[in-house]
């Protein structure tokens, strides 16, 4: 886990280089390098969070024996030991899956993504050539941006903030500022929050050369899914997945420093727990980590509690309480770059935090299970005939007030497009959560405050071949009785406990609404008026805005995440100030 960065065509100067590697310290604190072509056209960053092959053979930018091919990578591809034998006559100056990376490309080309299992961002620069590669995960769990300030120049890094750092001025993007503020849409384009700057999608690659940019999709999940269902019998199935979940938790224990696992007390953490315990058996003593907020209609630590006992696994207690949030929110909202997703992400911010003063530098974690086997309630209105289509949930009323903006902005909202690469409903939603909204918010999210506290979140649900394998499934056998996971439940019975096993599904929540109603109000009407009277305080009706936030305080309603928008949008007003580069 890393950050990269790169610089390509010209009028460029060292410097800018510099200070995009400097601006990503907390990625990679352990080494950084720069490389700069013969001819000046490329620059390469990196820095360092040394996971596996810790020497210094194994620091970046990495050149190919030739020197011909110059790589700065991101993430794990956890398949490189396979992949080594397979390219054994390349001649390896180290024990690193980033140097495969680089054997694989140099024999197979752009063709060596099909061959990766992994999660990775990275660049590649062909000095022959003068042409830049660069891709990204089939599900985006690592991050690639890049902005082109001029026509014959190209910026690319793993953080917006290190494309700042290079001079680009990031000015607001008023279309996804207005898609955010009307429907809670982010992350479900190229676009970001800041003009000119592009993410690179999921499962997608990017030329350069002489000036030309070309971006194509090289992965698809709905590419690998065929129109029939899987009418296999339940037994080779459930089989079959349950080889490659136990596969997927092997890959990702690979590792040359101290792994651990996050956990809540939800079906997919002691799923994940479960599976420890198959790969590595009783004696697994793997740290395990969790976050509790000391209110009990939320806190899942009795759960967690529960699922330890029978374990050697230590329990390692992040707690965080309302005193502990502004500055917490500050320093995760310096580190996001756009808005995020409010107190649960605080609460992964402190876990991190925990973690990495354990000396932990790797965590598991859950994420993907509900995607792939319709686990939302609004699933099962779906496979009803109702399907509620709302792009943020958790709440029984409109998340978002776009009735509190002005209508010259209220109108820049561009109406959201979704493919439905399948002729049933529920894959087509389930799709749409793993391509453009609750996976990539929450990957966003997360990449960030994990790496804020220099450490690597390994997503053992989000290998693509379990996804594959699970859209396959029709909905008899994920939706049954209005419960989902249906199927999941029974390939992970032995693994668990029953009361976890049968338990309904329980989103991740926290004392959100009842901390800013309560004793972080003051803190919340600071940051609202911060927002109102900032640059993009123009946005809103701020008359409306301060009625609003009065009836939330008196108990209107059980939404807070339109609250939680205008609170965002004050911490980064405060946040909007001149970058400050690390030493």
């Amino acid at each position: 886990m890393c950050g990269i960065t790169g610089i390509f065509g010209k009028g460029w100067e060292r410097q800018q280089l510099s200070d995009m590697v400097r601006s990503q310290h907390h990625r990679g604190p352990d080494a950084t390098g720069v490389y700069v072509s013969r001819t000046g056209m490329a620059g390469l960053g990196h820095n360092r969070l040394s996971i596996i092959d810790v020497s210094a053979a194994g620091e970046q930018p990495m050149s190919s024996h030739d020197e011909r091919l110059w790589l700065s990578f991101n993430g794990e591809v956890y398949n490189y030991l396979e992949l080594r034998n397979e390219l054994a006559d390349y001649r390896y100056k180290s024990q690193t899956d980033s140097e495969v990376v680089l054997a694989a490309y140099e024999r197979w080309g752009e063709k060596c993504l099909d061959r990766f299992i992994g999660m990775f961002a990275f660049m590649i620069w062909d000095e022959a050539k003068q042409e830049l590669f660069a891709a990204r995960d089939r599900f985006g769990v690592k991050p690639l941006y890049y902005s082109q300030p001029s026509a014959d120049r190209l910026l690319v890094a793993s953080e917006i903030r290190a494309l700042r750092a290079a001079g680009d001025p990031a000015a607001p993007d008023t279309i996804a500022w207005a898609n955010y503020l009307t429907a809670g849409l982010h992350e479900n384009t190229e676009r970001t929050f800041w003009h000119g700057i592009r993410s690179l999608p999921p499962g997608h690659s990017l030329s350069w050369r002489n000036g030309e940019l070309t971006v194509r999709r090289w992965y698809d999940v709905a590419d690998h899914c065929d129109e029939d269902f899987d009418q296999r019998p339940l037994s080779i199935v459930k089989e079959e997945y349950l080889a490659l979940l136990r596969e997927s938790i092997k890959l990702r224990f690979r590792s040359d420093v101290p792994v651990g696992i996050n956990l809540s007390g939800g079906l997919d953490s002691s799923t994940l727990l479960g599976l420890v315990q198959a790969v590595q058996g009783v004696d697994s003593h793997v740290a395990a980590f969790t976050f509790i907020t000391g209110d009990a209609n939320y806190d899942e630590l009795p759960w967690v509690d529960a699922m330890l006992a029978q374990t050697k696994h230590p329990l390692n207690v992040s707690f965080i309480q309302p005193e502990d949030v502004p500055a917490l929110a500050a320093s995760v909202q310096a580190h996001q770059d756009e808005p995020f997703g409010g107190l649960p992400t605080l609460c992964y911010a402190r876990l991190f935090e925990n973690a990495r003063a354990q000396g932990v530098k790797v965590l598991l974690d859950g994420q993907g299970m509900d995607e792939q086997w319709a686990g939302y309630d609004y699933y099962g209105q779906v496979t009803n005939g109702n399907g509620n289509l709302r792009v943020v949930q958790g709440t029984s009323e409109s998340p978002v007030r776009p009735d509190c903006l002005v209508p010259e902005f209220r109108a820049l909202a561009e109406p959201p497009v979704f493919s439905e690469p399948f002729s049933d409903k529920l894959r087509n939603l389930q799709y749409r959560d793993t391509r453009y909204t609750k996976i990539p918010r929450a990957l966003r999210f997360n990449d960030r405050v994990s790496m804020r506290s220099s450490t690597e979140l390994r997503e053992p649900f989000l290998d693509h071949r379990l996804f594959e394998l699970a859209l396959k499934q029709p909905a008899s056998r994920k939706i049954v009785d209005g419960t989902g996971k249906w199927l999941l439940r029974e390939i992970v019975k032995e693994l668990i406990p029953k009361t976890v096993r049968t338990a309904p599904k329980r989103p991740l929540q926290t004392p959100q609404r009842e901390w800013l109603r309560g004793p972080l109000r003051s803190w919340a009407s600071d940051q609202i008026e911060l927002a109102m009277m900032g640059e993009m305080g123009q946005w809103f009706d701020r008359v409306k805005v301060h009625q609003i936030w009065r009836e939330y305080c008196e108990g209107v309603g059980d939404n807070s995440f339109y609250v939680w928008q205008w609170i965002n949008l004050g911490l980064m007003a405060t946040a909007s100030r001149p970058l400050t580069i690390a030493a």
